[in-house]
């Protein structure tokens, strides 16, 4: 697949991320409750997630080497726990948009944090400052998407 397909596809990724906060902020105020409603969400994914690994066949890892995963990798599982819910009680109060301004604004200031240390196995990419101008530029269009509704 080249660049441009993958650019596609993780435009598409995005829409479908979009999605998400509205329709489980709907679905909570439907069954009156937020923590359901992420619970809902999740399970439904987790559905969808042994559906494709049951669907691939023989090659679906080896289940035994997860003893040998650092204990760390549950915070990839927290994060989406906490991305759900924050979308679910956040969204609806500040707006959609501006939960996801707020959301890229972080997800860069975490990923740079990481590559600056090489955190979680990753290679070490330490911040300079052309990186410094695009996250100060991210962080003042996070306050004006936030200032245009006054």
């Amino acid at each position: 697949m080249n660049s441009i397909l993958y650019v596609a596809a993780a435009l598409a990724v995005g829409i479908c991320i979009s999605l998400q906060p509205a329709i489980n902020s709907s679905m909570a105020r439907a069954l009156g409750n937020s923590v359901l409603a992420t619970s809902i969400s999740i399970s439904i994914t987790f559905i969808f997630a042994l559906t494709l690994l049951l669907m691939v066949g023989k090659d679906i890892g080896d289940l035994a080497q997860i003893k040998a995963l650092p204990w760390w990798v549950i915070i990839g599982g927290i994060a989406g726990f906490v991305f759900v819910l924050g979308g679910v009680y956040v969204a609806p109060v500040i707006g959609v948009a501006l939960f996801f301004v707020c959301v890229v604004a972080g997800q860069l200031l975490g990923a740079t944090v990481i590559d600056q240390f090489g955190l979680f196995g990753t290679p070490l990419k330490p911040v300079n400052t052309i990186k410094f101008i695009g996250l100060f530029m991210v962080l003042a269009g996070a306050i004006v998407v936030q200032n245009s509704n006054v």
